[in-house]
């Protein structure tokens, strides 16, 4: 029972840094012009749409991952 207890906490901490990694490297140089005074909100809407994105589906991994993890503890 550990084991899959301990594989589940390595996948939530492997999709944190891995998320992390996205917003940092990709969406906080992100940016958008030619929209005047509207630029910061527009970069800003698309960076909040992408990170709750992500979290949506980082919970649908878990998610799949736990249920695979203790399904094969019950089996066995």
């Amino acid at each position: 029972m550990k084991s899959g207890l301990f594989g589940f906490l390595f996948g939530m901490w492997i999709l944190i840094l891995v998320g992390g990694g996205i917003i940092v490297t990709i969406l906080g140089p992100f940016s958008v012009s030619g929209f005047g005074e509207l630029d910061w909100f527009i970069g800003s809407v698309i960076k909040a749409v992408i990170a709750i994105s992500l979290v949506v589906l980082w919970i649908f991994i878990l998610s799949k991952l736990k249920n695979w993890i203790f399904r094969k503890e019950i089996k066995s």
